[in-house]
């Protein structure tokens, strides 16, 4: 566990704005309940999610809108500038990354999980891995102007849900533990409506009609396996040298549950 003197500090990042508040929002509200310190970031603006809007308008909307949803949570708001669809798994964007997670400095990182239904999800998952891994090595530079100093050691690691929690194929994907987010359901879900922009993208290109619904029936999909009204749904990195203790569930109440 961190010093007790100090807040323990969490970075969730995905790659578009929403994204976090789909998935995680609701145990980013335990967690700030708790005493911890939230950062929430966003590899891209979302240039991508309008067929009314150029790039530069909708991204002035969503990086807007991002900032609402996290002003909801009393939590920091960044996004790395990336682009759409333009992810990739490279030198130059891992060293942008590491430089984010040194700058945020968490104890627990949130990110996007291994497979996903678009590269940007994936992509996002392996750059925040790595991250992880190299912002605490202290040969690794990341060519800022100014850097960040070095991480003590690798923060706790974790993915959420795939969308709809299935594989390429359709097959189900495991989880490690569900969050009951029951008390915290109506902040995720105003969280995620601060995102107004996506309501007719998500229509066109989704076929989702309306997002927060969307979003209350896969919350409560995960709440019923445990037996609650809403949940969220984790896998913890404990690949070789992250750390193995589940910090998030130490952090939470013994009400929480292990699968």
């Amino acid at each position: 566990m961190p010093d007790s003197s100090a807040a323990v500090r969490v970075l969730a990042i995905h790659a578009h704005p929403d994204d976090v508040e789909f998935q995680c929002a609701g145990t980013l509200a335990r967690l700030k309940r708790a005493g911890c310190q939230i950062t929430i970031m966003t590899m891209t603006a979302g240039d991508c999610g309008s067929a009314e809007m150029d790039q530069a308008e909708i991204s002035r909307v969503r990086r807007a809108e991002a900032k609402a949803a996290a002003d909801l949570l009393a939590a920091d708001y960044a996004c790395l500038e990336f682009l759409d669809l333009c992810i990739s798994h490279d030198v130059d964007s891992r060293r942008r990354v590491a430089e984010a997670v040194r700058r945020a400095r968490p104890h627990i990182v949130i990110t996007a999980p291994p497979v996903d239904y678009m590269s940007d999800h994936e992509i996002t998952s392996r750059l925040v891995r790595d991250a992880c891994f190299a912002a605490s090595a202290p040969n690794y530079a990341t060519h800022q102007w100014e850097p960040a100093p070095v991480l003590e050691k690798i923060p706790h690691l974790y993915y959420v849900d795939a969308i709809e929690g299935v594989d390429y194929f359709g097959n189900t994907l495991p989880t490690g533990f569900i969050v009951d987010i029951s008390q915290q359901f109506d902040l995720k879900l105003n969280m995620l409506a601060c995102h107004q922009s996506q309501r007719n993208w998500l229509l066109r290109q989704h076929g989702i009609d309306e997002y927060l619904d969307s979003c209350r029936n896969w919350s409560a999909k995960r709440g019923q396996e445990i037996g609650v009204a809403y949940g969220e749904a984790f896998t913890q990195h404990t690949g070789h040298p992250y750390p193995h203790n589940n910090l998030l569930l130490e952090l939470l109440d013994p009400r929480f549950h292990n699968r």
